[in-house]
């Protein structure tokens, strides 16, 4: 009986930890706020700006709080909201899945308005 109780107290146990675990690992492409890291370069408009990843990927960037023009040419890290933060997720997942299948362009393009920045490097190295 006893044997009966510590099985089926050990299954509850890991069914529980597996269900807390997955809700944890929310995909950081579906968070509004996110952190990336990049290459800081001007952009088309006077307050906008480009960051380009390792992964090749584009986000224009803006911020009224961060002076991004301070840091034009380095290899930053940035703290940031992502404008329409589920669809830009969305999309980010349906090219990653297309990306692992060989199909189309897996560079990404977003928007996000900048809170914060670190400088990694003064400069931005390929």
């Amino acid at each position: 009986m006893n044997v009966r109780i510590a099985a089926m107290t050990l299954g509850l146990f890991v069914a529980s930890a597996s269900t807390l675990w997955a809700q944890d690992e929310q995909k950081t492409t579906h968070k509004k706020t996110r952190m990336l890291s990049g290459c800081l370069q001007k952009g088309d408009s006077e307050n906008e700006y480009k960051l380009t990843d390792a992964k090749g990927d584009n986000w224009e960037i803006k911020s009224d709080t961060v002076a991004l023009s301070e840091h034009v040419g380095h290899t930053v890290k940035v703290t940031g909201v992502v404008s329409n933060a589920m669809a830009h997720g969305a999309k980010e997942d349906a090219k990653e899945k297309a990306s692992e299948h060989g199909v189309g362009d897996s560079t990404e393009h977003g928007h996000m308005t900048v809170t914060g920045l670190k400088m990694v490097s003064e400069s931005c190295s390929k």
